[in-house]
Parts: C-alpha cells; sequence; structure tokens
C-alpha cells in the first residue's frame, strides 16, 4: 500500500477511562494553585460530579474561580471573561462541559496572558493577525459526545442573526495540555442531547474519513470510531445508564476530535456553520438532520464526475460496517449507508431545518456563506446547486 504524506499537529495527552475525573485535582496541581473553572450554565453544577471537583481542587491547595457559559459562545462574551479575568493570577484554565464550555474555556485560556480581542484572531472575520501567544494551560473534561473539542486546535466562536457568523479561533497553543474523559459523565446526558451530540462525533468520523486529505493514520482512527458509534450510539440514546455505551460515544468523540484537527471535515460541517449563525440551530442538529443527504449528494456526484474516487469505496466500506453485511456489491453498500443513515435520523427524532425557521427563500444566503475551511475538505467539490439540493431535502 502507498503511504501517502502526511502530517500530525499537536495532541493533548488524554486520560480516559470511567472515573478517571478523580484525577483531575491532581493533573491541575502540576500547573499551580490558581484555577479558572469554565462550565455550561448550570448542568454540571447541579450534578453528584460538581462536589467531586471542587473539593478535590480544595484537597490540593486549589483556589478557584468559576466562569459560566450560558449557551454557544460569542466573541463579545470571550472578550468580557478575559479583561475581567485576566488579573486574577490564574495558573490553569479547567473547560468541564459540552462543545461549548470547552471551547469558550480554550478561548480565554488562549488570550488571559495576551489581554487580545479574540477579534483580532478570528478566521474569515477582522484582521486575522498571527497569535503568538502564549496560552495559559488548559485542561479539557467533555460531559458530553459529540464535538471532540478536548481534542482539537480549535474554539469554535458565533454570532447569531442575520448578519451573524460561526468561525474559528484556531491554533495549535489553544490545544489542550491534557484531555481527561469520563464517559461517566455522559450519565446525566438528557436523550436529546444525547442524539445531537453523538450525531455530530459519527458525522466528524465520515467527513475526516472521506475527507480529500485523508491519511492512513487517520483512517484507522476514524475506523474504530465509527465502529464504536454503531454499537453505542442508538444503545446510548435510549438508555444514557448503558455503561459499555457511555464508554464507546465518549471514545467515538474524542476520536472525532482527533481526526477533524488533522485532516478537516466536508460539506456537512459547511452548511452547518451558516444554519448555526443565521438559525437556532444546535451544532449537532444540524449535522445530524444533513448527513444522510448531504451523503447521497456527495456519493451520486462522485459516481457521476469522477467514478473512479477512492472516496466511493470508503463509503462502501461505512456501509458494509454500519449496515453488517459485508458481502454487499458497492451499490448496495452505499444504499445500505444511506438508509442507516436516514433510520438513525428518525430513530433519534432530529427535527427538521424548517422547525428552526429554514424556507426556500433562505437558501441562497446558506449556500453562499457555505464555503469555509470544512468544505475545503469534502472528497469532491460541490456546486451551488448541489449543496442546494442538501438543505431543500430537509426544510
Amino acid at each position: 500500500m502507498h503511504i501517502t504524506d502526511f502530517s500530525v499537529s499537536r495532541l493533548p495527552r488524554i486520560e480516559f477511562g470511567s472515573g478517571s475525573l478523580s484525577r483531575l485535582p491532581g493533573i491541575t496541581r502540576k500547573y499551580g494553585t490558581r484555577a479558572l473553572l469554565v462550565t455550561g450554565a448550570a448542568s454540571f453544577r447541579c450534578s453528584p460530579f460538581w462536589p467531586v471537583v471542587t473539593e478535590g481542587l480544595k484537597s490540593q491547595g486549589i483556589s478557584w474561580l468559576s466562569y459560566a457559559v450560558p449557551g454557544e459562545p460569542s466573541p463579545h462574551m470571550i472578550d468580557e471573561a478575559v479583561q475581567t479575568l485576566r488579573h486574577e493570577g490564574i495558573d490553569v484554565v479547567i473547560g468541564i462541559g459540552g462543545g461549548s464550555a470547552l471551547d469558550a474555556a480554550k478561548a480565554i485560556a488562549g488570550l488571559l496572558k495576551t489581554g487580545h480581542s479574540v477579534m483580532d484572531h478570528l478566521e474569515g472575520v477582522g484582521p486575522e493577525l498571527l497569535y503568538a501567544g502564549p496560552s495559559t494551560p488548559f485542561i479539557a473534561v467533555p460531559t458530553t459526545a459529540g464535538t471532540g473539542s478536548e481534542a482539537t486546535k480549535n474554539a469554535v466562536l458565533s454570532v447569531q442573526g442575520v448578519d451573524g457568523f460561526k468561525k474559528s479561533f484556531r491554533d495549535e497553543q489553544l490545544v489542550a495540555e491534557v484531555a481527561l474523559v469520563d464517559p461517566d459523565l455522559l450519565a446525566t446526558c438528557p436523550p436529546a442531547v444525547i442524539a445531537a451530540n453523538g450525531m455530530d462525533a459519527f458525522t466528524q468520523l465520515l467527513e475526516s474519513y472521506v475527507s480529500s486529505r485523508s491519511a492512513p493514520l487517520t483512517d484507522s482512527l476514524a475506523w474504530g470510531g465509527l465502529k464504536t458509534a454503531r454499537d453505542g450510539l442508538l444503545a446510548l440514546y435510549a438508555d444514557a445508564g448503558d455503561v459499555m455505551a457511555r464508554e464507546r460515544m465518549a471514545y467515538a468523540a474524542m476520536v472525532s476530535g482527533i481526526t477533524l484537527a488533522q485532516v478537516g471535515l466536508g460539506s456537512v460541517h459547511g452548511l452547518a456553520a451558516p444554519l448555526g449563525a443565521f438559525f437556532p440551530i444546535p451544532h449537532g442538529v444540524a449535522c445530524g438532520t444533513l448527513v444522510a443527504t448531504a451523503t447521497r449528494i456527495n456519493i451520486e456526484t462522485l459516481r457521476s464526475r469522477e467514478p473512479s474516487h477512492p472516496a466511493l469505496g470508503k463509503y462502501a466500506l461505512v456501509g458494509r460496517l454500519l449496515s453488517k453485511q459485508g458481502h454487499l456489491d458497492s451499490a448496495a453498500a452505499h444504499t445500505a449507508l444511506i438508509d442507516t443513515l436516514e433510520g438513525w435520523t428518525k430513530a433519534l427524532s432530529l427535527p427538521s431545518l424548517a422547525h428552526y425557521g429554514v424556507t426556500p427563500s433562505d437558501i441562497p444566503r446558506i449556500v453562499a456563506n457555505s464555503r469555509g475551511s470544512s468544505m475545503l475538505t469534502n472528497p469532491i467539490r460541490l456546486e451551488d446547486e448541489d449543496i442546494a439540493a442538501i438543505l431543500s431535502v430537509r426544510i
């Protein structure tokens, strides 16, 4: 097998396993005695895990401040937090929560020492100045199985509305020093959160697997993640108390963050960005709602324009994996893949785009804003009419 050239960007040290949250205080102490805890609005603080963290930090002689992120973080939120907290002598930032909390913590950690506005560095917005750092050490503790932000170098920030945007503050210095992944933290996730986040993780695995920049190393990771998502997602949705399902989805999400950070994503995430900016659509819902149709459009486009493209073989492999029918020929495997994803969308009760106010008249504006970095690594370039076709099926 020919091994194509590839590079691997920085990754965090990974601590994975049930009960690993108990290691957080000792890990934190290595970075200092003054911590900032960045969490979601309330759910983690009301969970039985909050005392494990706070009492554990206290036992290590660590004082802490807390900052709550009520929704998807905006540049204004990050700048306000940095200006409020930058003179507090913070040695280490701990992000505990879903993707929004982790992204906010990552961005705050990156700017506490410099005091700059995040707008100075945000991709596609403002001056896009080079980030020189240094970043405050950052520890990521995901409580959902979705974005994989614990393993990436970008913090996704958004402004919602007619002129909204969803862009990344991205640099290798922002990568967490430690990603502490405890599957037990998924036990308190409600089914709707499990569904949306799980489909986000799955989509990241699939898109990185067929990415135009894919490599043998990331393919092997993505393949294992796809298998654990197949076996874990619906099981976890049905019962958050299923220990094995929690472990599988925590692993799938973490690996999806690793693979996307190395090789990029595709059309689903290209569309999810403007959808999340213009409408109140949770990111995972956008991914889960679009992935079946986007996969079908990609396959049809590849067959029409590049019938020998290796991504077609990869899509067939995933179709056989998900359907557990290893004997299928390529065409049947492609059909099985799309049918499986359609079935998951229904089984997980994911709402349509229309549920969030998207109408056919919005399609041109969404398409025009969909060509960010994710669309660049789609296995084939989609024309505007192809992208519009993905959206029209889901409105």
